[in-house]
């Protein structure tokens, strides 16, 4: 990906409103790897809860304000897998030739780490057993299944505990796990269970509504297992190798 033009950042809103703590981590680990970044304080939603739901009208108009934010940028890094699939996947539908335009320039993290050549810059300490839990869009829709797992083997110290078979769905799925929260829950109590049954101490995520959705249901069950996103374990785990805690 050869280019002067520095990463601009696509901050989801779980993130923006919720998390901020994540998009702070994706930020420090990109600095730590040499990467310049910057964030557009324009942006907003990418739309996508609105297209699920049905809504094209106004996801389109959200769409279209996303494309008059970025339209300049030629690589949008994102710390959401989802986020990332509905522009990758669905822009082009919505918008023609502005969405598939815009849909080429926008990357999920790990997705970028890799195709940017940087995971062998990766250096880090992490002492436990952590197993990774890959969301569906970046699954099935980006087609992302060992990047994130190559980045946190990168890291000292890591036992790598992962349940055997294909990645299962967490039950969160943005309007469906509040459409149908008893559903939902059973799909995270299943899916946990994968994790604690394969020794897990540490569950790590590449998506927010997945993290919030599983850390939600840890609580329900009185567990104290951390579950993290990939840019915050990878933040923690550079900063105890650099002896730092800000960049």
């Amino acid at each position: 990906m050869p280019s002067d033009q520095p990463l601009s950042l696509f901050i989801p809103c779980l993130i923006d409103q919720v998390y901020p703590e994540m998009g702070f981590s994706m930020v420090r680990v990109l600095r730590r790897l040499g990467c310049e970044v910057r964030y557009r304080d324009e942006q907003t939603c990418c739309g996508q809860p609105a297209f699920n739901a049905g809504h094209q009208s106004e996801a389109k108009a959200v769409a279209r304000h996303f494309i008059a934010v970025f339209q300049d940028d030629e690589k949008l890094v994102c710390p959401s897998g989802s986020c990332t699939a509905m522009v990758r996947n669905f822009y082009p539908g919505l918008l023609g030739d502005a969405g598939r335009k815009q849909a080429g320039a926008v990357f999920e993290f790990s997705e970028y780490l890799a195709r940017a050549d940087l995971i062998g810059k990766i250096k880090g300490s992490f002492p436990a057993k952590i197993a990774f839990h890959n969301s569906c869009h970046s699954y099935r829709e980006l087609g992302i299944a060992e990047v994130p797992m190559q980045i946190i083997a990168q890291i000292d110290g890591v036992e790598l505990c992962q349940p055997a078979g294909d990645p299962v769905c967490c039950g969160f799925g943005g309007v469906f796990s509040v459409k149908f929260s008893a559903i939902a829950g059973a799909m995270a109590d299943t899916r946990l269970q994968m994790f604690l049954d394969a020794g897990a101490e540490v569950l790590v995520s590449n998506d927010p509504g997945c993290i919030m959705h599983l850390r939600q249901e840890c609580a329900d069950r009185g567990l104290t297992m951390r579950i993290l996103h990939l840019a915050e374990f990878l933040d923690e785990a550079m900063a105890e190798h650099a002896g730092d805690r800000q960049v």
